[in-house]
């Protein structure tokens, strides 16, 4: 029992002991922790302070003895920065609040100025209305306001005018009524279907079908005859297995007329002759008012300045061969001059009877009645002389019939133009009977004397050539009284050859534009009679643009490799909206003013206006016939102050402004960067970009926003004639025409656009070729290489006028245009064959770069080896058609003397005009 309870004490005890030591030790090690460091600092303390400032071991050190320890230089290194760029961001921010301040001052200083100029640009506003509004009242006092002339229609029961004395004495003035015809009045023509009238269906079958292929593409024809201002009745030719009408007949026939009106006033009789012996059956018939246009008439039928002469129809249906036309050089021919005629009455007798007497002893008898029989004997005598190779023939194994007194022609057509190829000059004798002032048998040969480039002369000044009235035949003929036959060979040998050139080609010109196909026949009756009224052409209708729609991207920034324009200053800052060129000026005065320079502007040094009265009235004539108006306009140069031209566009034209036209296919990215070149342009009107691919362009593509129009036109088909097709969208004069991958800087265009005003007929661009003859094959080539001598600058980067685009795509052969588009090649040498033909000038190259290629644009036509072998035979081509060479080459270039030349060292210079 005690055993266990003294256990049970003892347990107690060691649980009060192990309490008291964790009591114990817990105080000892509060005591060592807080007291222990308590007198250890103030140990440590008493002892610095007794060994004095100076051997302090703990305390605090003065100034930077601190940082002479190791491993706290960098932290003091790093604060001292921190230090300084806290201070230098400070003064920055004092500074930016203080510059903050001054320009708030500065927006308010602006905004005072704004203010006060939007008050002075109304008062300018004001000023200027004030200003428009006096001119109009001026001009109203000066010049009175001028309405067109109201139309007065005749009543269908019309009585007519009075009666002349006589028939023979009908003028304009006295059977013609005006009052149908007003100036206004656009010239409409009614024809009468040839069913309509008795004798029309014995008329040849071929005259009718050319005469209504040829009526039928007339812009003049109407089929309303009460607004008519001419009526055309077909009259012959006709059918030789039919018989004629009498003249009573023919009378009451044409009487019957439904719009005869008892006189037949404002008709118009028409007689095409196909064959040397026509009829002329209108000779005993009273034809009262209406005028009379056939090749064949007497001195007694014939009213001055009211009938009409006109060409045999030669090429009834049939278009003339280009191809098989001769050249027109050499000048000079196997034979100096051929004729080729038999005369029936008079042949027996000048074959059997001595020599004529000399003209001297003529004289002091009766001068002959004939001088037929003295031109058959001198012509034989020229031949019989060998001084020079003739070929006269009296004699004609199967004669033509022909009228009396007449020439008859011989053999057949193809074996007299072999003759006429090989002729330099043909002999056209006129007939016998001076009261035969015009006959079919003359006018068949003159007209195969054109046609094959033989040089007419005509032996007989008594007969009425085809349309003399307005046709200069001393241009393209030679005239010679049948008195000096005696001196035509030395008259013919003394013709030089510019004079024989300048010959042939006024009579081809005249050839293909009047008498070369029925079409050109009938236009050249109607351009008479309307040329001898006054009343203007009708204006020729543009190409129509269908556009395609597109979108319009960002704004188009600047090309950097733009902005070096060199010494050259483009114009002004403040570049004009676009403005259209003026249209029919000289609309007019053209007409009535220009009658026979229009009618005989041949393509010769003299003739520098591109077309003739066949063709209607171009919307670009004014200027192209020639703008100096003898002041200096408004907008023009200072003389030579460079400060004041550079300003302005200068010239004689006040304002003025050009469209671009580029062609493209399928190149939407090049086409892209061409087009934001174009930016910031000045004079720029538009940019009418051609698309020339079937494919329309991507749905997705935007379009860049140069400020100005971008008008893209669709095309039938893929063809480059498409670059130079006048459309109707351009609404200037000047184009410049552009390809898509060409780089040209604006101070360039600038200055080919300032070139160009100076001279408006010629081609003005950059890129130069010419041309040149190859003496092994006979033939010309197209050269590339760079030369000091150039006939050509190539349309893909050239200005032209708008003029030029009409007669590339109206007037010049079919051919070139057909060999344009077999060869997918060539349209700028037509072009430039064009305009050399037409000018007789050379192209005009400006600026010296040697390349207009933009870098890294894809590969061109152009890079194929085979394109220039199609430019070879395009040029030979294009001469067989024209028929010479009309390329001119020059030595001339136009740079600017603010224009710097930049040429490799490889290159040599060529001598520079300026």
């Amino acid at each position: 029992m005690q055993r266990n309870g003294g256990g049970v004490g003892g347990g107690g005890q060691t649980w009060v002991l192990r309490r008291v030591r964790l009591t114990w030790l817990s105080f000892m090690l509060f005591f060592i922790l807080v007291f222990f460091p308590l007198i250890a600092h103030y140990y440590l303390t008493t002892i610095d302070e007794a060994g004095g400032p100076d051997k302090r071991i703990f305390g605090p050190r003065p100034g930077g003895e601190l940082c002479e320890a190791k491993h706290v230089q960098d932290l003091c290194r790093i604060r001292e920065s921190v230090s300084e760029e806290l201070l230098q961001l400070e003064a920055k921010r004092q500074e930016l609040n203080g510059e903050i301040a001054r320009l708030n001052l500065r927006i308010e200083a602006c905004k005072r100025s704004i203010d006060s100029a939007k008050q002075d640009l109304l008062q300018l506003k004001n000023v200027i209305s004030q200003t428009e509004h006096s001119y109009k009242e001026l001009m109203a006092q000066n010049q009175p306001k001028l309405s067109l002339p109201v139309r007065l229609l005749p009543d269908k029961e019309d009585p007519g005018l009075p009666p002349p004395k006589s028939p023979r004495s009908c003028r304009l003035r006295s059977c013609f009524d005006y009052a149908r015809c007003p100036l206004t009045s656009g010239f409409p023509v009614y024809v009468y279907d040839t069913s309509s009238y008795a004798w029309g269906n014995n008329l040849d079958p071929l005259v009718k079908q050319a005469f209504a292929a040829s009526v039928k593409s007339n812009i003049y024809v109407t089929d309303n005859p009460s607004i008519a201002c001419l009526y055309l009745v077909l009259v012959g030719e006709i059918l030789e297995s039919s018989p004629l009408p009498s003249p009573s007949e023919l009378e009451k026939q044409l009487k019957a007329l439904p719009y005869w009106r008892s006189d037949g006033h404002n008709h118009v009789l028409v007689h095409f002759s196909r064959k040397s012996m026509t009829q002329n059956f209108l000779y005993n018939v009273s034809t009262g008012r209406a005028a009379v246009a056939q090749s064949t008439f007497l001195e007694q039928q014939y009213r001055e300045g009211f009938d009409l002469v006109v060409s045999p129809l030669v090429h009834a249906l049939s278009e003339p061969n280009f191809l098989e036309v001769p050249p027109q050089v050499p000048v000079k021919r196997k034979y100096l001059f051929t004729f080729q005629g038999e005369r029936v009455e008079s042949l027996r007798s000048s074959l059997q009877e001595a020599p004529p007497q000399s003209f001297e002893e003529e004289l002091q008898g009766d001068p002959p009645a004939d001088y037929d029989d003295r031109i058959i004997g001198t012509l034989k005598a020229v031949q019989d002389s060998h001084l020079d190779q003739v070929l006269v023939e009296f004699t004609c194994k199967n004669p033509k019939p022909s009228l009396p007194t007449e020439w008859a022609l011989c053999g057949e057509r193809e074996d007299r133009l072999e003759v006429l190829k090989a002729s330099t000059f043909a002999l056209v004798i006129a007939p016998g009977d001076g009261q035969l002032v015009a006959s079919a048998g003359c006018g068949m040969r003159l007209f195969e004397a054109l046609e094959v480039g033989a040089i007419p002369v005509m032996l007989g000044d008594h007969s009425r050539l085809p349309y003399h009235q307005f046709i200069r035949w001393t241009e393209a003929a030679i005239i010679v009284p049948k008195p000096r036959v005696t001196e035509l060979h030395f008259l013919l040998r003394s013709l030089s050859d510019n004079d024989m050139l300048a010959m042939r080609r006024q009579g081809r010109f005249l050839w293909e534009t009047y008498f070369s196909t029925s079409e050109n026949v009938l236009n050249t009756i109607l351009a008479s009679i309307r040329t001898s009224i006054q009343v203007p052409a009708a204006p020729i209708k543009d190409e129509p643009a269908h556009e395609i729609p597109h979108k319009a991207g960002k704004l188009a920034g600047t090309d950097a490799n733009l902005a070096d324009n060199g010494d050259l200053d483009l114009g002004p800052v403040e570049t004009e909206p676009p403005y259209a060129s003026p249209c029919f000026l000289r609309n007019f005065t053209y007409t009535a003013a220009d009658t026979y320079r229009s009618w005989n502007r041949a393509p010769g040094p003299f003739h520098l206006f591109p077309h003739t009265p066949l063709d209607p009235v171009l919307p670009s004539e004014a200027k192209f016939l020639g703008s100096g108006t003898g002041f200096r306009p408004i907008g023009g140069g200072s003389g030579g102050s460079g400060k004041e031209f550079q300003a302005a566009l200068g010239g004689n034209v006040p304002r003025e402004q050009f469209t671009v036209v580029m062609l493209t296919y399928e190149r939407e990215e090049v086409l892209m960067n061409s087009l934001e070149r174009l930016n910031g342009l000045p004079y720029l009107n538009k940019v009418v970009v051609v698309w020339n691919s079937p494919k329309p362009p991507s749905d997705d593509l935007l379009w860049p926003d140069i400020g100005l129009p971008i008008v893209v036109v669709r095309t039938e088909k893929n063809s480059l004639n498409n670059r130079f097709l006048p459309w109707d969208v351009v609404e200037t004069e000047a184009i410049l025409s552009i390809d898509d991958d060409a780089h040209l800087r604006h101070d360039e265009i600038m200055f080919g656009f300032r070139v160009w005003r100076e001279a408006r007929d010629r081609i003005v661009g950059f890129p130069g070729r010419y041309h040149a003859w190859d003496v092994n094959h006979q033939s010309w080539l197209y050269n590339s290489n760079y030369s000091c001598e150039l006939s050509m600058v190539l349309t893909g980067a050239a200005f032209f006028h708008k003029y030029y685009a009409y007669l590339y795509s109206y007037v010049m052969p079919q051919a070139i245009r057909d060999m344009v588009d077999e060869y997918i090649n060539c349209e700028d040498i037509a072009m430039n064959f064009l305009v050399s033909h037409i000018t007789r000038k050379p192209p005009i190259k400006v600026t010296s770069r040697w390349t207009f290629r933009c870098p890294g644009c894809p590969q061109a036509l152009s890079h194929d080896d085979s394109h220039f072998h199609e430019r070879h035979k395009c040029i030979n081509f294009f001469v067989k058609v024209y028929g010479y060479m009309p390329l001119l080459y020059t030595q001339f270039r136009v740079d600017s003397v603010l224009f710097k030349t930049r040429l490799p060292h490889d290159k040599t210079k060529c001598f520079k005009f300026i």
